[in-house]
């Protein structure tokens, strides 16, 4: 039927993400793994409703609502300012980490969908230029190659179409352009 995708190819598309996702995991570091970790928890209700718990308790003991403990850090609460400043630089840092690990394989994935989309890009080409020659062989190229098809079936200059491409998004890069 026409639309549907082969469910072998589906399952090898999905079997190669799913290792090549396993493959990146294992190749992480553990700084990077326990970036993760603390990037994940961090970012959870229960991380806030935890942190709001705890500065509670902390003020209660340090006003002298908790009977027993003594107070230790008075009103303004410095070393808890201190504590939240140095949590604050440390969970920057993790996410900052974590984050710089996305970039890079955002960018090494947008590599590989260029390469895909390249090769997919030559593929097409040629099989226009391969029906070109079939049909010019049967005698009905006229009904099967409009002007369209004949620039489809011409090799793509990737780099002058990225050339052009940065030449439109940047137009104050070019001489005389807008400042």
């Amino acid at each position: 039927m026409q639309g549907e995708v082969s469910p072998r190819r589906v399952a090898r598309n999905i079997e190669e993400v799913v290792r090549l996702e396993e493959e990146e995991r294992r190749r992480r570091p553990p700084s990077s793994r326990i970036a993760d970790i603390v990037a994940r928890a961090a970012g959870t209700p229960q991380f806030v409703l935890l942190h709001a718990a705890g500065i509670a308790l902390y003020v209660a003991a340090n006003v002298g609502l908790v009977p027993g403990v003594p107070v230790f850090d008075p009103f303004p609460f410095g070393l808890l300012g201190g504590f939240f400043s140095l949590e604050g630089v440390l969970l920057a840092a993790f996410v900052l980490m974590k984050q710089n690990r996305a970039d890079a394989r955002d960018e090494e994935r947008a590599h590989l969908d260029l390469q895909v989309s390249l090769l997919a890009e030559q593929e097409v080409t040629k099989v226009i230029q391969m029906l070109e020659r079939v049909s010019a062989a049967l005698g009905i190229e006229r009904e099967v190659m409009d002007r369209e098809a004949r620039e489809l079936g011409e090799t793509t200059a990737v780099g002058d179409l990225a050339a052009t491409l940065h030449r439109q998004l940047h137009p104050e890069e070019r001489p005389g352009g807008p400042a």
